[in-house]
């Protein structure tokens, strides 16, 4: 029997990290070859963790091949996420962040190519509105991160489907405006939608909102863009993960279309 020494030993060396970094994330023949994005590690912050989590466990029960990413810059901030409010002292990197959900298999957003993938799916989280773009501070008149934007453009040029939860849809429809996607509702509904008011930022953007309950998503078979409302309602994590479900799987429909 190893010990805990030979153990740890093995998981960090430098062959153990190749193969890992280069391992498919399901097993089994790959139905298809989907990009996930990143933003952080947290919801203030980053991504949302359950939402990234949800997204992976789909996309594995479905036999995809994943491969994550991040865009290798400085975090908007870093939130003290019991305190609720930013940490002024703490500097983090994104990419340095994300890994810690993708357990260290990932890559600079930078090397990502449309060309290479089927699809792709940003899951939410401040992250999302701070990191890739700043919805989150600036609403409609918000900037977008070069390597995001890109491959935005580019997976809608090559019409690969863009999969998205929670609050990265803003980013998907700063980037394409026009598209057609759902935050949930855009009424309160006695805070079962307690960012309901994010709706107005996405029609200044000049999209779309569809109203969707926390276990459906929507589907935009014109642009093949598919997102699900996740966190933007309070709710159970059973039902934002099974409307993440819906989402991915959406995703991977429009695949094959």
């Amino acid at each position: 029997m190893l010990s805990a020494v030979n153990a740890l030993r093995i998981l960090t060396s430098p062959l153990n990290n190749y193969i890992s970094k280069n391992m498919l994330h399901s097993s089994g023949a790959a139905q298809a070859k989907v990009a996930v994005v990143l933003a952080g590690c947290g919801v203030y912050d980053g991504s949302e963790v359950h939402e990234a989590s949800a997204c992976l466990v789909h996309l594995s029960r479905a036999k995809a091949e994943v491969g994550m990413f991040a865009p290798d810059i400085n975090q908007m901030h870093v939130v003290d996420h019991i305190a609720g409010a930013p940490d002024e002292k703490d500097t983090r990197n994104v990419l340095k962040e994300s890994a810690r959900i993708a357990r260290g298999k990932i890559s600079a957003l930078s090397n990502l190519k449309a060309t290479d993938y089927d699809a792709i799916i940003f899951p939410g989280g401040f992250g999302a509105a701070k990191n890739l773009c700043t919805f989150g501070v600036d609403g409609s008149k918000c900037s977008v991160n070069n390597e995001a934007k890109r491959v935005i453009e580019e997976f809608h040029a090559n019409k690969k489907p863009i999969g998205c939860c929670c609050i990265a849809p803003a980013l998907v429809a700063r980037v394409l405006p026009g598209v057609e996607v759902t935050m949930g509702s855009d009424k309160e509904e006695d805070g079962r939608f307690p960012y309901a008011g994010t709706v107005q930022g996405l029609l200044e953007l000049g999209a779309k909102h569809v109203n969707k309950g926390p276990t459906e998503c929507h589907v935009d078979e014109k642009n093949k863009i598919v997102s699900a409302p996740a966190y933007m309602c309070e709710t159970g994590l059973h039902e934002i993960f099974d409307g993440i479900g819906q989402m991915v799987n959406g995703t991977l429909k429009l695949v094959k279309s």
